[in-house]
């Protein structure tokens, strides 16, 4: 388990929480590809953890480290509850959502919808951290709907901060709650990073980091220099791992390790013999795994290969080995950002 410093160090650079992908083999991976860089789980609701059978959820690897959960809720009880079970299994940070913009998010009253109750926030992190024997942190979006974010994001972090919490992780786009999709509400909703860095000067000693459309190792470096805390990266860093993962260590972190995909690729079998041999299926990894070579020669029949026969029941290592062959003879450099 990573110190509270710790974690707030690997938050220089993080990958976001991302439904359906940041799972517990995504994550090992991810980890293979930076010792440093912290992770978060897929959002998991307190009711589910607290009434419902979903503890499940919360498996992870030792090797993961640092990694955090990511809660969505707006019951301050039921928060702190879940928040003492993820205690209790070991993460290294609970973090609040209040930023998605689902429709099932909408209907629990969690998420993106919580902008607008700030003092409920207040609330929920305040048990949460009495619960708590590890940070919590909160990441938000700048406003919803027809809110002012110069006015509305500002008085958030302020109420949100006297509860307790003293690191933000900031999507930089307004959340539309009515007329755009959850995918619409990524891409649609104008990005305002000056906002963001307003918020650093303002509030000098909370831990900000930036989060919404930031794709190269360049633009999270541009970021910290201007005296933001940390970049949080999520669509880029899982679509292309290796250009985002692979350079994160030397050059955000200033290691000066740095691996190879094909590296990667073989560290990841033991892990996928004993998924296999647990009775796990071959592509509930390897669909984690398909934009590793992203770019590159080769990496269209990588991820056929992979595509099209690791569902197959009784697939093993020799799908992977057959993807490979599909860039085994390529330049093994690795991309830089």
């Amino acid at each position: 388990m990573s110190t509270a410093k710790e974690t707030k160090t690997a938050a220089r650079l993080s990958v976001a929480p991302m439904m359906d992908w940041t799972d517990r083999h995504c994550r090992y991976m991810h980890r293979l590809m930076s010792s440093n860089a912290l992770l978060y789980t897929e959002m998991v609701t307190s009711p589910a953890l607290v009434r419902g059978d979903a503890r499940h959820l919360l498996r992870f690897d030792p090797a993961e480290h640092p990694v955090a959960v990511q809660l969505g809720g707006s019951d301050p009880t039921e928060l702190a509850a879940a928040t003492r079970i993820c205690c209790d299994v070991g993460y290294d940070e609970v973090n609040l959502n209040v930023g998605c913009p689902s429709d099932r998010v909408q209907s629990g009253s969690f998420g993106a919808v919580l902008m607008e109750r700030p003092e409920l926030v207040a609330d929920c992190v305040a048990a949460m951290i009495d619960a708590s024997t590890v940070p919590v942190t909160v990441k938000c979006r700048i406003g919803v709907d027809e809110q002012d974010p110069q006015q509305v994001l500002p008085a958030f972090i302020e109420t949100v901060h006297a509860a307790g919490v003293t690191r933000f992780t900031i999507h930089a786009r307004k959340a539309w709650l009515q007329g755009l999709s959850p995918k619409q509400n990524r891409d649609v909703p104008p990005l305002d990073y000056d906002l963001v860095l307003q918020i650093k000067r303002d509030f000098p000693d909370l831990h900000i980091s930036v989060n919404g459309g930031i794709t190269t190792l360049a633009q999270a470096r541009t970021f910290l220099d201007a005296g933001l805390d940390g970049v949080m990266i999520g669509r880029a860093a899982y679509h292309t791992p290796d250009q985002i993962l692979l350079g994160v260590d030397a050059e955000i972190f200033g290691g000066t390790d740095r691996k190879t995909t094909h590296q990667v690729v073989d560290e990841m079998r033991p892990y996928i013999e004993r998924h296999l041999s647990d009775g796990g299926r071959l592509n509930q990894i390897t669909r984690h795994m398909l934009g590793l070579f992203h770019g590159r020669p080769g990496a269209r029949g990588w991820r056929r290969t992979l595509s099209e026969g690791a569902h197959i029941d009784g697939a093993g290592l020799e799908v992977l080995d057959a993807a490979l062959a599909c860039v085994q003879d390529q330049p093994q450099t690795t991309a830089s950002a």
